[in-house]
């Protein structure tokens, strides 16, 4: 009998943590607020007389709460596992998201519910989803972040259509609603049949019950990490920023509603496909090589939509090229903190770099506003854009192999042509 591979016998006995983990991520903090905001920030605008800086400013006030609250659930995944911090966050997030409901035109009372929501649902950040992950799965650990992760891009396909045919349906307090519910009724239940800890699980694979790797302490003397928080903040600020901002930007450069709507979807599936097809990269090529060729491709749609007119289909490219590099970001960093630190220190550092990576999205959509808001185009920030996304991109070459590297995967030759000082 013809013996199975390791990576098959990884997911016959890991797939209900991808499943569960796929659906945590897609129906939680990090995508909900953010791919809904878009369509509902008209609806705010013409009951409130807000602008569009004021209203993605929300998104800004989670980054704030996520200094704090990120750390502390990567702190009590670590303490208690993932499991219980991430159905009781779900459960609470839901509840939150409803809460937007109940705005009555005080901005104090829209932000309140902003940090509120980021304080409770920061267990359903991808910081305890991708603990879970990277426990059960070694030999396609890259592909398994990539399918627990594309939860964001499943949603976002129908998170924009079902966000207006609510607020049609149900007008904007209604479509909080029916958001809201998602979580509850939908992920929580999942993660409670299917998602595991690994401690004390006799399908857990044995080689989790010794933690390898650096602990944070040792990590956080450590010149990488920095590189990447350096790598990270300005990436997340050029991938956050044009994404809730899309319908305003394709409506500046005279897209009909009708386009809008057809167009926006591509981003959740670009992003859908960037997860399975980074995951599949990041297992058989040096990441940062993978991360530099992914990333430079949105830094082309930044400049496409600042110059000039697009046509329909030049439009959904630069839309799906962003979507592509969004779909990486997340499975990206966790990649690297497990090659390049271990386990050991995992959740504490992944919590860090979240945090980080927080900084850049929740200032990037109130930063497009406020900048279409003063000058009535999106030009300017979407050429600083630009910059900030080769940067990044380039910094992350300088990382040399992965820890205790014999033998490098391939396209790493491309680390030993770096100077000497920048090799592990």
């Amino acid at each position: 009998m013809t013996k199975r591979p390791q990576g098959y016998r990884e997911f016959r006995r890991g797939w209900p943590i991808v499943l569960s983990s796929m659906l945590g991520v897609g129906l939680g903090l990090s995508p909900l607020p953010f791919y809904t905001i878009g369509v509902l920030a008209p609806h705010l605008h013409a009951a409130f007389g807000w602008g569009m800086g004021q209203i993605f400013f929300g998104i800004t006030i989670t980054t704030f709460v996520m200094l704090v609250a990120g750390p502390l659930a990567g702190y009590l995944s670590a303490r208690f596992g993932p499991r219980p911090v991430a159905l009781w966050s779900l459960l609470a997030f839901g509840l939150a998201f409803m809460s937007f409901a109940l705005t009555n035109g005080s901005l104090q009372l829209y932000y309140l519910t902003w940090g509120a929501m980021a304080l409770v649902g920061a267990g359903t950040l991808p910081i305890t989803w991708t603990r879970g992950v990277n426990s059960w799965f070694e030999e396609r650990k890259g592909l398994a972040l990539g399918l627990a992760l594309m939860g964001t891009g499943l949603f976002g396909i129908f998170s924009k259509p079902l966000t207006a045919w609510l607020i049609e349906g149900f007008g904007w307090r209604g479509a909080y609603v029916g958001l809201g519910l998602l979580p509850i009724l939908v992920a929580a239940p999942v993660a409670f049949a299917l998602f595991r800890n690994t401690d004390g699980d006799p399908l857990a694979p044995a080689s989790t019950r010794v933690v390898e790797g650096l602990s944070f302490g040792e990590t956080l003397r450590s010149w990488r990490l920095w590189l990447m928080v350096a790598a990270f903040i300005p990436i997340s600020f050029a991938l956050g920023g044009p994404i809730p901002n899309m319908e305003n930007i394709l409506k500046a450069m005279g897209f009909a509603k009708s386009d809008v709507i057809r167009l926006t979807p591509f981003i959740g599936l670009s992003a859908l496909i960037g997860r399975l097809v980074g995951g599949w990269l990041l297992d058989r090529f040096w990441a940062p090589a993978v991360a530099l060729v992914i990333l430079c491709l949105p830094g082309l749609s930044c400049w496409m939509l600042a110059h000039g007119e697009l046509s329909f289909l030049q439009a959904a490219l630069s839309i799906c090229l962003i979507g592509f590099a969004v779909g990486v970001e997340y499975d990206l960093m966790a990649f690297l903190v497990a090659r390049y630190f271990g386990m050991r220190g995992y959740t504490q550092t992944y919590s860090l770099l979240y945090v980080c990576f927080s900084i850049g999205a929740g200032f990037g959509p109130a930063v497009f506003g406020w900048s279409f808001d003063r000058s009535g185009s999106y030009a300017g920030v979407l050429m600083v854009s630009v910059g900030a996304l080769l940067a990044g991109a380039v910094s992350f070459l300088f990382l040399g192999r992965y820890r205790d590297e014999a033998t490098p995967p391939l396209a790493v030759q491309a680390a030993d042509a770096l100077p000497a000082g920048t090799r592990a």
